[in-house]
């Protein structure tokens, strides 16, 4: 059993190595399955008939560990300016890792907006807890926040800053110095976002400060200490991220938007607990997936900057729809990339997770993006294909 090897990064957006496959296993196999589920369809009553019946012809199963060799072969000679690693999980229980260079799955890496998605299900626990409302304002919480009815900030709601929707589209500097106290730097949100014409709702901007108030109220409604007294509970009630920590740009400070240290291997089982409904209760994990920006402009987004592709946003989440213009009836992938060109996601329709974990240069997200997409029918068909 030979193991390759992988290194990740920051964003404010093991296999079993075995003889390789012919490139045609991955059509020919999904074929079989579909004329499979074709044969399957019809009345469940038996024909009427005197003469013996005869059984069905069976059509084979797809075989993981021949797709499993077909995708090895493919990111193997993948191109890549850092070493990475791929790492899926499918809801049966079976695994699929590859590494290349230095990289393996206790190898850290800097989280950058990969942190979205894991900041938003700690506080969304917390909604679920009942300490918590989406319709919570921050003023509820924070007593420095703006509080008169005539102010727009006083009718940002918590599931605002959970979708980027919240008007608070300008970033203080202390979001990104160690030194700084978290809760001044929130004050230092609402006091740059005075006067700057923004309506609650009205419009997508993706940015650390909708994170970071979000963060404060559910510090303050939960009787914490801090930021990491809030990720302690939530590590001690999930088992999960026991190798993680927020500590960018310091722990006393840290950046909710884009601030972790990661393992690709907690960050995987954070993943698959999402995926299965472990951390959310099932209503909520279903409005946390669903389109949250509806009739809202967007203002800024770096999947239409980068990729030119209209993606809308859940709490803390994307919903990639593969479109100039979002008209996706089934998301095909969720997902929470990052600046440095990580990319985790799940693939909803096939009950699969997965987590490309790189650490290339600031701003190298479509680069990582890129590296996945020229992978992912690969990846699908390992996903969807039966075991044999």
């Amino acid at each position: 059993m030979l193991q390759l090897s992988i290194r990740l990064t920051k964003f404010n957006f093991a296999i079993t190595k075995v003889s390789k496959a012919p490139l045609l296993a991955i059509p020919s196999c999904l074929a079989l399955v579909f004329a499979g589920l074709l044969q399957g369809c019809g009345s469940s009553e038996p024909p009427i008939s005197d003469s013996p019946i005869s059984e069905p012809p069976t059509a084979p199963s797809c075989s993981q560990a021949t797709l499993s060799n077909e995708l090895t072969r493919q990111l193997s000679v993948l191109s890549s300016s850092v070493d990475f690693s791929l790492s899926l999980l499918h809801r049966d229980g079976s695994r699929f890792y590859y590494s290349r260079g230095s990289v393996n799955a206790q190898t850290e890496f800097e989280s950058a907006s990969t942190s979205k998605w894991v900041s938003a299900a700690i506080i969304l626990q917390l909604v679920d807890a009942g300490v918590l409302q989406l319709s919570d304002n921050p003023q509820q919480y924070i007593s420095s926040w703006p509080s008169a009815s005539s102010d727009p900030r006083s009718q940002i709601q918590l599931r605002h800053l959970l979708s980027f929707t919240s008007g608070l589209t300008e970033e203080p500097v202390c979001v990104n110095l160690a030194n700084a106290d978290f809760a001044q730097c929130v004050d230092k949100i609402a006091e740059i976002n005075q006067n700057n014409g923004k309506i609650p709702g009205k419009e997508f901007y993706y940015a650390s400060t909708h994170m970071q108030v979000a963060g404060l109220m559910a510090i303050k409604a939960s009787g914490s200490r801090d930021w990491a007294d809030v990720f302690s509970k939530f590590k001690l009630q999930t088992n999960l991220f026991s190798h993680s920590r927020y500590d960018l740009p310091s722990a006393t400070n840290p950046r909710l938007a884009g601030g972790m240290h990661w393992q690709s291997d907690d960050y995987l089982e954070f993943l698959r607990s999402y995926q299965r409904g472990n951390l959310l209760s099932n209503s909520l994990k279903l409005q946390a997936m669903s389109d949250q920006l509806q009739n809202a402009t967007i203002g800024y987004s770096p999947a239409r900057a980068a990729l030119n592709q209209d993606w809308h946003y859940g709490f803390g989440l994307w919903l990639e729809c593969s479109a100039s213009s979002f008209n996706c009836s089934n998301i095909r992938y969720y997902s929470s990339p990052g600046a440095y060109g990580a990319y985790p996601f799940i693939f909803e329709s096939a009950g699969m997770v997965g987590l490309l974990a790189r650490q290339g240069g600031l701003g190298s997200f479509a680069e990582g993006k890129a590296q996945f997409d020229s992978v992912a029918p690969a990846v699908e068909a390992w996903a969807q294909c039966n075991l044999p």
